[in-house]
């Protein structure tokens, strides 16, 4: 009789739901119970709280570890021409909400397997991204670990750049020191990718690497995978995926990391963001004025991309291969800071949607399979650096 009448008041579930969201997300200890209940009006189903049946969690688990799941949220689902929130995210959160009000999902529960997002307002799975396979290749424990100090970003609503760099700073600092030991053992010219979600911190890291070589004395440059994307209308005519090599001027690419390993100066394809058209036509040759990318030879090449190393072809081009890595929930946090404070970057809705839809698919599809053949892998979120038994020898040595 509890359960019902509490289902059936707005008021009151909002109470309840309050004090249990309490548990699962700190940062909603800030808000007044007032604040929370404006937030949980906008998405209030139409037929209120007791049309919720929740399901068995076993079904919930099924679903939110299935790619099909995600691959059917859209990103622009729209509502008298506006986009909504998609109708699924929605659905899970109700499924949530009512569960933790009626006892069917333990706190304990929701939080193994979900993330909530205060700012957002839904619950995002929690991918799982250090996998048996991932752990066997490292040796099954991180090689150093520090404090864990991206803890206290679970009472944040934002994360800014100067905070996170503040508290990723000892796992920074030992990660560029492991990369030079490297680098003197193996010699240079060398290439080095880095992988890794958006807003994970790998600009900001190759940035600081960048001035750290310099300092040193040595020279640096980049190469950006996404500048051998063939032109977009091409590749979507034919269907062609983004994330594989038939979408590149891959002949191009094996030429110029060959060149650019053995001291040459290249000219690349320069892609043009805007309109979607590559520099360079589907024989390799440029287009008339259009301008290529000149890169002059350098000790240290860095290779930006999500998935730099994913192509087998090239893998033995890569003198060494990092995955820098940050939890969803972080990411999420400092992309709200960076994309939607500072940027102006999306539509609301447009960003939440596609930020859950995309993380569970990144990682299946790139994350995942690149630290289980990466050297390095830097997790901020467990303050750890992981590295293989191979290169952790070469860093003892050093």
């Amino acid at each position: 009789m509890f359960i019902s009448q509490t289902l059936s008041s707005p008021e009151a579930f909002s109470k309840a739901l309050f004090e249990k969201m309490k548990t699962i997300q700190p940062a909603i200890a800030d808000l007044e119970p007032y604040e929370f209940r404006y937030c949980l009006n906008n998405i209030t189903p139409e037929g209120g709280w007791a049309s919720i049946q929740p399901l068995p969690q076993a079904g919930i688990e099924q679903m939110v570890n299935s790619r099909a799941f995600y691959d059917s949220i859209q990103i622009k689902p729209k509502v008298d021409d506006h986009i909504v929130l998609d109708k699924q995210i929605v659905w899970l959160a109700h499924m949530l909400f009512v569960g933790l009000v009626t006892g069917d999902y333990p706190e304990a529960w929701v939080e193994q397997h979900f993330y909530f997002d205060i700012r957002s307002f839904f619950f995002l799975h929690r991918t799982t991204y250090f996998t048996d396979e991932v752990l066997a290749h490292f040796g099954g424990r991180p090689y150093r670990q520090f404090e864990q100090k991206q803890k206290a970003f679970e009472y944040y609503q934002g994360v800014g750049y100067k905070a996170f760099a503040e508290a990723n700073a000892e796992l920074d600092a030992l990660f560029i020191d492991s990369v030079k030991k490297i680098i003197a053992a193996i010699g240079i010219p060398v290439l080095l990718a880095i992988a890794g979600p958006t807003a994970a911190g790998k600009t900001e890291i190759v940035e600081r690497l960048n001035r750290s070589f310099e300092q040193d004395g040595c020279k640096t440059t980049s190469i950006e995978l996404d500048n051998f994307f063939t032109d977009r209308d091409y590749r979507e005519a034919r269907g062609i995926d983004s994330k594989g090599k038939e979408a590149m001027h891959f002949d191009l690419l094996m030429q110029s990391l060959e060149d650019i390993t053995h001291g040459k100066a290249l000219s690349t394809p320069r892609y043009n963001f805007i309109d979607g058209s590559s520099s360079h036509d589907l024989s390799g040759k440029l287009k008339p004025g259009r301008i290529p990318v000149e890169v002059q030879p350098a000790d240290i090449i860095f290779m930006e991309g999500n998935f730099p190393f994913l192509i087998e072809e090239i893998l033995h081009l890569i003198g060494i291969k990092v995955v820098y890595l940050t939890d969803d929930a972080v990411r999420l946090k400092r992309k709200w800071k960076r994309d939607m404070d500072y940027r102006k970057k999306y539509e609301e809705n447009y960003f939440r949607n596609r930020y859950f839809k995309e993380q569970f698919i990144m990682a299946e599809f790139a994350y995942r399979p690149q630290m289980a053949v990466c050297d390095m892998t830097v997790d901020t979120t467990g303050a750890a650096l992981w590295v293989t038994p191979e290169i952790a020898e070469i860093l003892e040595r050093g």
